[in-house]
């Protein structure tokens, strides 16, 4: 029988993609891992592999289209011996749906059928006019126990507060019963339906942000012209109001004399072996010192190299670091693991391909999810100081500004230093004050003293 083709859902969280390029036409043969298409998600372009064989008989979803649902027919296969017009006929009323590469959550499908006679949840709020009302008035029902004291919801929804760091019985739950499910943790993120914590009685806090065309009559008609945000947008977006609603963020600053880390990268870029073009087979940045410093650092204060989460914090082993990269559009940041063990150069090579498969939107959602902290780097702009926004589920983001020739004080005499400021946020939950001062310490200690990185 014909074979539906459906929408795969490309991580945990995706709801909807676009279908940016078919590989197959109409009428090819299919074998189980050819690949019929590329899909874009919020951060990356990934390849739909086949699962099994067949004439693909009709597509559905033409090239180019954006926000196509996860689980929407995309196409039809009629299986081997099948009438292929019979098949394209029927297009869409295949009684069989081929499995994604990777199925989608039971929590995303029950989230996509509303429970009839039930009121939805109001879109996610946008940042705007902080307003506080009575809880037994506007605060969101609470969510349905069991009588034991065990919130209803669905693992999915569970995982994904946890890792979001939301406390699961703060959410209100729009699925039956109400269940909390995946899109209601999403709301959440996004600065909506979340309940006052306990111990807070009577206070809710709501997010109202005035109207598109409230804020468009400000400007004189024609003096303007949308453009719509792409997935990127939005979802940057979403974490940054998450970011700053459930993270209380504190910064410490300190200035970095380079003078010896620059002397030590030229020193090794100048002994780079050169290959057949003629080219160094590496080269190294500032930015690949920083990276080793703060792997380096967050183990020797391992209490720092931490995640919060409501049941407990997790401590990690191992140095894992985002490195926020620039593409078209937005951001995105790759995860550099287990850094307190690899060279200079190894970090380097991975950079550089993180970079450019970033850019060009090839990265696999494993290369840029977790992680306990990260590193912003806008020094190549010119930027001397600038404090950046924790993007969960990290519990620190270190930002690096630009190395400027100073005048300083050394033994009571003026002098002329290179520095770089660098400031870590933290969050306060994880990581208080002391142990981010200390951290941000040994971060400086090995800045100011590279040759302790290759020992």
């Amino acid at each position: 029988m014909p074979t539906n083709i459906l929408m795969p859902a490309l991580s945990p969280t995706m709801e909807k993609g676009n279908l940016a390029k078919w590989l197959k036409k109409e009428g090819d043969a299919v074998k189980a891992g050819d690949i019929l298409a590329e899909i874009e998600t919020d951060k990356a372009t990934m390849e739909y592999e086949a699962v099994d064989e067949g004439v693909l008989a009709k597509i559905l979803v033409p090239e180019g289209t954006a926000d196509v649902p996860v689980n929407q027919p995309i196409a039809v296969l009629a299986a081997e011996g099948e009438d292929v017009k019979a098949a394209a006929a029927g297009a869409g009323k295949a009684v069989r749906s081929a499995p994604a590469p990777q199925p989608a959550q039971p929590a995303a499908a029950a989230s996509a059928a509303p429970a009839p006679a039930k009121p939805q949840p109001a879109p996610p709020p946008g940042p705007g006019a902080v307003t506080r009302a009575a809880m037994h008035d506007q605060a969101p029902a609470a969510p349905r126990q069991n009588g034991h004291g065990r919130i209803f919801a669905s693992p999915l929804a569970r995982r994904l507060a946890r890792d979001a760091g939301i406390d699961i019985a703060r959410v209100a739950g729009s699925g039956p019963h109400g269940r909390v499910i995946a899109r209601d943790v999403e709301h959440a993120k996004a600065g909506g339906g979340l309940r006052a914590p306990a111990g807070v009685p009577g206070i809710a806090v709501a997010i109202q942000a005035p109207s598109d065309d409230k804020i468009r009559a400000l400007f004189e008609p024609g003096s303007y012209e949308v453009v719509p945000h792409d997935n990127i947008r939005k979802i940057i977006a979403q974490r940054l109001v998450q970011a700053k609603l459930t993270i209380p963020h504190f910064y410490l600053t300190v200035a970095c004399t380079i003078d010896r880390l620059l002397a030590a990268r030229e020193d090794i870029n100048s002994t780079a072996p050169k290959g057949e073009d003629g080219k160094p087979s590496y080269k190294l940045s500032v930015n690949d010192f920083v990276i080793k410093a703060m792997g380096l650092a967050l183990m020797r204060r391992p209490e720092a190299n931490v995640t919060w989460t409501e049941g407990g914090m997790l401590r990690h082993h191992h140095a894992n670091i985002g490195i926020a990269v620039a593409i078209q559009g937005g951001l995105i940041t790759p995860v550099v693991r287990n850094v307190e063990e690899k060279s200079l150069i190894t970090l380097s090579s991975e950079m550089k391909d993180f970079a450019a498969r970033a850019r060009a939107r090839r990265l696999k959602p494993e290369e840029y999810s977790g992680g306990a902290a990260a590193i912003s780097n806008l020094g190549m702009y010119g930027i001397e100081e600038f404090a950046a926004v924790i993007n969960p589920p990290h519990a620190t983001i270190l930002a690096v500004g630009a190395g400027e020739q100073r005048a300083v004080v050394q033994d009571g005499k003026l002098a002329i230093a290179t520095q770089m400021k660098i400031t870590l946020s933290c969050d306060h939950r994880a990581v208080d004050g002391a142990l981010g001062a200390e951290l941000i310490a040994e971060i400086k200690r090995f800045i100011e003293s590279p040759t302790a990185m290759l020992v």
